[in-house]
């Protein structure tokens, strides 16, 4: 059941949209994506059809289509559009495919790996957030392959492992290694790593052990670990 809170942001939401025409914007977008070398064809008509004002506070949402991130409160953030795009077109899901994410956030990210993917499951840990990012990937009819829990990102969703990709979208000091033992062999996890400068990082499972691609510099917000209630 929705709460009240949850109800009135849900509402504002729907009000602010329909002060917007957001269909050119969007266009402009992909095109900006496009620019910058996003370049595998799922991805923009993706990014293209995931309406990212639907995952913001109705202040924000004039800004929607900028290529840039916001805040989505908690000292959290909706991630910039290009590095949704980029790590989206990194992981490689295909409908058969099964997608960890560490860090749903708004959900935005959720959502264009949900349209990409077979299933995705996503850790959480706000619990306001996570619930947020339910309620509005539900009422845009996105939620039917999306599984969200809150919990402890380093723990990851072990009983649904191996996942093809794992997508982290906070950045730990190294690579958790719980994570990459959830990886089938072939899959990639795709995560920045660092302190005050980041690097995001693709890390790809052998049957040897893993290898390791640094891609671009970044900058994310801390991964933190759940505190148990």
């Amino acid at each position: 059941m929705m709460d009240d809170t949850g109800a009135a942001s849900s509402a504002q939401n729907r009000t602010a949209e329909a002060k917007h025409d957001f269909s050119e914007a969007q266009r402009l977008l992909v095109r900006t994506l496009r620019d910058e070398g996003i370049d595998d064809e799922a991805v923009l008509r993706t990014l293209g059809s995931v309406p990212r004002h639907a995952f913001l506070e109705p202040e924000f949402v004039p800004y929607a289509y900028q290529n840039r991130p916001l805040p989505i409160g908690y000292n959290q953030t909706i991630s910039q559009p290009y590095i949704v795009a980029l790590m989206t077109q990194l992981a490689q899901a295909d409908e058969h495919d099964r997608v960890l994410e560490i860090g749903t956030g708004s959900g935005y990210q959720t959502a264009v790996l949900g349209q990409m993917a077979g299933e995705v499951y996503s850790v959480e840990r706000v619990e306001a957030l996570g619930k947020r990012a339910q309620r509005t990937l539900t009422r845009l009819g996105l939620g039917d392959n999306v599984h969200i829990r809150v919990g402890d990102g380093y723990v990851g969703w072990t009983e649904m492992a191996p996942f093809d990709a794992i997508v982290v979208t906070a950045a730990p000091p190294q690579v958790p290694t719980l994570l990459v033992d959830q990886l089938r062999v072939g899959g990639r996890l795709i995560i920045p790593i660092g302190a005050e400068y980041q690097e995001l990082l693709v890390v790809s499972k052998t049957e040897a052990g893993t290898e390791t691609e640094s891609v671009i510099p970044v900058r994310f917000v801390p991964m933190i670990a759940k505190t148990p209630a």
